[in-house]
């Protein structure tokens, strides 16, 4: 179990998207020669996945070939990821690296979100935060980018054009893992020290507490706004919430579920089954949210926690925390092909 994780939950049980589809970029009006505008289009049309490692570093990935084609590094643990709108800035959440040790206990150092060019590598900002950041997303709109402050119990909301940290919002206790509406509306964010979420009101900034279960560690939710979906660490479950009733349904899934998406149909969930490092799950769960029931089980590698969808549904892509890898999951064939990335892969995030 990764470092952070690790952390939180022995202190809890006393022992890591709204993704959208990516624009494509245009090349200049300027005219130019044929083989300059292919050469310049072929650029344009790389895609990549990005894996936030805890080892301090980030893994960047071609989507058509599943190569690894950059590795950025970070002072600290890098805990997780996420494209903006656009796909043109990748976010991501570092607890700093300390004298005494790579990030940890006892760090008063606050914690940053950096935002790279997705395509340069380029560090465009750092922005301090507060207290061990867990996860960070963009709005749908490209308003805000949120990070959740595990140790501060809050939520820090960033300006995306400016930079600049223009809320910070108290949550309930441990604020981890969270998705934003499709309306960019509401966060709805795990409180892992407790058995609820914070549903933020990104235009108030009022906070709205829904009990869910024990240790819920991510959220997901649909796209038409009414359906929530938790993962339940300590119940090795999946909670579905109905946002207008608030009423809770349990589904079992594998051991120590960690993150869980929504695909893009809104029908099925994906639930990445970590369990522990001492005794680790290796499985990504279908559940279908209608019947609440799961549909099928594919294995991944040892640890799985981040998982992420493609936006055409065809491939998922499940980070193996305990063996350092990325599945990458044809949903059709079911198929499951395997890479190496950075030391302790967390948060993943991909380019459509």
């Amino acid at each position: 179990m990764s470092r952070l994780n690790v952390k939180i939950i022995s202190a809890v049980l006393s022992v890591g998207i709204v993704l959208v589809g990516c624009g494509s970029d245009t090349t200049s009006k300027v005219e130019e020669k044929p083989a300059v505008k292919a050469a310049k289009q072929e650029q344009v049309l790389e895609k990549y996945y990005f894996t936030a490692n805890e080892g301090g570093t980030i893994s960047k990935i071609n989507v058509k070939d599943n190569k690894l084609a950059e590795t950025i590094k970070a002072d600290g643990i890098v805990h997780n990821i996420q494209l903006s709108p656009d796909c043109k800035v990748v976010a991501a959440t570092l607890v700093p690296e300390t004298e005494g040790g790579h990030g940890g206990h006892g760090d008063e150092s606050p914690g940053k979100v950096l935002f790279y060019d997705a395509y340069t590598n380029e560090l465009l900002k750092e922005v301090e935060v507060g207290s061990h950041p867990a996860h960070v997303v963009y709005s749908g709109d490209g308003k805000y980018v949120l990070a959740t402050n595990n140790e501060d119990d809050t939520v820090s909301v960033i300006d995306a054009s400016t930079y600049e940290v223009v809320k910070t919002i108290s949550t309930g206790n441990g604020p981890h893992g969270f998705r934003i509406s499709a309306d960019s509306k509401f966060a709805y964010i795990a409180n892992m020290g407790e058995d609820t979420v914070s549903a933020i009101n990104l235009e108030t900034f009022e906070e709205e507490k829904i009990t869910t279960g024990n240790t819920p560690v991510t959220t997901g939710v649909t796209k038409d706004g009414k359906t929530l979906a938790v993962t339940l660490f300590a119940e090795n479950s999946l909670a579905i919430v109905d946002l207008e009733t608030k009423q809770v349904a349990k589904i079992e899934v594998g051991t120590g579920p960690a993150q869980v998406y929504i695909g893009p149909d809104g029908k099925l969930a994906y639930v990445a089954n970590q369990g522990t490092e001492e005794s680790p799950s290796n499985s990504m769960s279908l559940v279908d949210l209608e019947t609440k029931t799961v549909v099928d089980e594919i294995k991944t590698g040892n640890g799985a926690h981040g998982v992420t969808v493609s936006s055409d549904g065809k491939f998922a892509y499940v980070t193996n925390m305990f063996d350092n890898t990325v599945s990458i999951i044809d949903l059709d064939s079911k198929q499951v092909k395997t890479i190496n990335v950075g030391e302790i892969p967390n948060g993943i995030t991909v380019m459509d």
